[in-house]
């Protein structure tokens, strides 16, 4: 059956991503089972989505009963989900006020136009550049694609939009001079996801803050994959103590929903008045019913804590593994949003982990990726690490 669905696939699907011949059934908690019954330990968590794990009771039920009562109506009118998850936003520190939108895509297109119509309503039309990072991705739409520091990404869209300055990451002199009276934004990640989990630092992070209060430019942070706990706080800002005038939020907002949110301060979001900009599937009360019961399932279980907790112990034991396996050459990362960095080709061992039961990411140069569910256990991380360190032996003994 599997063979027959893959060979349908790349009969019928745009081929946009490298996918795997494995085809995927059905899930629960850390595990994931394919269409032949082989079970697998997910530490890939649909990149970074599946924060309570695959088919969370909790998430199920809400989704269910919100399906049964209101699955679609317009932002022409108010739903109580979207209120109710809004306002849960606000509690926890994403901002004041919050748009709501399908993908983190079009989360940061609403932001990059909420920082030039903020601009523009000061009076300040000259502001209409930003600063970015090298390295950072920020989506694939036009406007997000400028925004990441990724040229290879960039090849063969041009034109993009214009107005764009790139830095070197967590190089405050570089970003001094980036700025000027035309930047209106500065865009960061608190942690770069993609590009492999560099953690920017307390004083890149906070001279950026600086550097954006001289400057009167706005600073966002793209929290897309960092947000709703990943990092062991529920914004990865807080580690450092700077807030933004902007937030982007998605992926695991809502327990596996496709969902995302534009967050702001009161004083940036009244630069957007009706017609400014939109979202069809914005604020749709499934998705968001499904976002409540994440959010009140990670405070009510203390999460935070435990991301933190089991985190520390799967930097650790990676750490250890690495003073063993020599094609270990880095890892890095904060609560769990980990990269490993190898010596050697990361393919081999992603495809080898995969065979024997452990799903991770095959990520950009040669980093593995792990983004596990907040519910994984130390004998989960003891699992997935005794996988993963035979997938590197014998990747290094085939090489």
């Amino acid at each position: 059956m599997a063979s027959a669905i893959y060979q349908l696939g790349e009969q019928v699907l745009i081929s946009a991503f490298n996918r795997s011949p494995i085809v995927l059934s059905h899930g629960l908690g850390v595990r994931v089972w394919d269409t032949d019954g082989k079970p697998y330990l997910d530490f890939l968590g649909g990149f970074a989505v599946n924060t309570l794990g695959h088919c969370h009771p909790r998430v199920v039920k809400a989704v269910a009963e919100q399906a049964d009562k209101l699955i679609h109506s317009s932002n022409l009118f108010y739903n109580e989900p979207s209120v109710r998850l809004a306002q849960l936003l606000t509690e926890h520190g994403a901002g004041d006020r919050i748009f709501f939108c399908p993908s983190g895509a079009e989360a940061v297109e609403a932001a990059l136009k909420l920082a030039r119509k903020y601009a523009y309503r000061q009076g300040e039309r000259q502001k209409t550049r930003f600063v970015t990072a090298l390295r950072s991705y920020h989506g694939r739409t036009f406007g997000a694609l400028a925004a990441s520091g990724k040229p290879e990404m960039q090849e063969g869209f041009g034109p993009l939009p214009e107005g764009f300055r790139y830095i070197p990451y967590n190089d405050l002199d570089a970003l001094e001079r980036a700025m000027d009276s035309s930047v209106c934004a500065v865009i960061l990640e608190p942690v770069q996801g993609e590009a492999g989990a560099h953690v920017g630092s307390r004083e890149f992070l906070r001279g950026a803050r600086e550097l954006c209060d001289r400057h009167g430019a706005l600073l966002i942070f793209d929290e897309i994959q960092t947000g709703m706990g990943r990092t062991g706080a529920f914004f990865a800002y807080e580690h450092v103590g700077v807030k933004p005038d902007i937030l982007t939020l998605a992926k695991g907002l809502s327990g596996g929903m496709p969902n995302a949110a534009l967050a702001a301060t009161d004083r940036v979001a009244s630069a957007f008045r009706p017609g400014d900009h939109g979202a069809t599937f914005g604020a749709n009360p499934v998705v968001c019913a499904a976002g409540i019961a994440t959010v009140e399932t990670i405070v009510e279980n203390d999460l935070l804590r435990h991301v933190r907790e089991v985190g520390d112990y799967l930097i650790d034991r990676l750490r250890y593994l690495q003073t063993v396996r020599p094609n270990i050459a880095d890892v890095r990362g904060r609560g769990l949003l980990i990269a490993v960095e190898l010596s050697t080709d990361n393919k081999p061992v992603a495809r080898l982990a995969a065979e024997r039961g452990l799903l991770v990411a095959a990520g950009v140069g040669n980093t593995l990726r792990l983004l596990p569910p907040f519910i994984i256990t130390k004998q989960d991380v003891d699992e997935a690490l005794s996988i993963l360190d035979s997938a590197l032996r014998d990747a290094l003994v085939t090489a």
